[in-house]
Parts: structure tokens; C-alpha cells; sequence
């Protein structure tokens, strides 16, 4: 499983960053899964788009899960969630698992 947050400049306290991992490590681990890795999208300029690094790895490897802390973490504005939560789930195929969410997860693809 791969694990996505994002960071904005306020947030860039390194024991708030560890205790997520260390979160969703624990939630994937509950649910049988292993983090793999995880993309943290920093919101600096110059910085390669985490969330495109995970698309192209989700494309290229075995791995079809995706776990966030929220739903915010990958966006503010609700369409802008669905469009990237539709584009994981449905042209990429995996599964998404949001941490602080009911149901826990979304979709039923595998």
C-alpha cells in the first residue's frame, strides 16, 4: 500500500509529519497491508508534484492500494477531491482507503 499526504509551510513540523506515517502505517497494517512508501506533496515551489510521482508508480508496479489521512490532504475545494479520487480509483485502478472518513474506504475495485 501507498500512503499520500500533503504538507503545507505551516505545517512543516517533522513530529506532526511522523506521527501521520506512524498512523497510517498502524491503519494499513490493521487492514492487512503494508506502507510501502509514502508521497508527501510539500507545496513548495519547485518541487516535483507528489501526487503525480504516485500515479506513475501506482502505473507501474503491483501496488493498488492508496491510504490518506483525509480527503483534504489531497485537496481543499470537494470537486477538486472527487476528480483526484475518481482518477485513482477509475483510470488507475487502485483503491483508496481514507483514514478520517466513513466508510473507511471508497471504492470496491482491487
Amino acid at each position: 500500500m501507498y500512503g499520500y499526504m500533503r504538507l503545507t509551510a505551516s505545517d512543516d513540523d517533522n513530529d506532526e509529519t511522523e506521527t501521520i506515517k506512524r498512523e497510517l502505517a498502524a491503519y494499513a497494517s490493521r487492514e492487512g497491508f503494508t506502507l510501502e512508501r509514502l508521497f508527501i506533496e510539500r507545496l513548495r515551489a519547485n518541487d516535483e508534484s507528489a501526487f503525480f510521482t504516485l500515479i506513475d508508480a501506482l502505473k507501474n508496479t503491483e501496488v493498488k492500494h492508496v491510504i490518506v489521512p483525509s480527503l483534504w490532504h489531497f485537496a481543499r475545494l470537494p470537486g477538486l477531491q472527487a476528480a483526484m479520487c475518481d482518477h485513482i480509483e477509475r483510470e488507475i485502478g487502485a483503491r483508496l482507503w481514507i483514514v478520517q472518513s466513513a466508510p473507511q474506504n471508497r471504492s470496491t475495485a482491487s
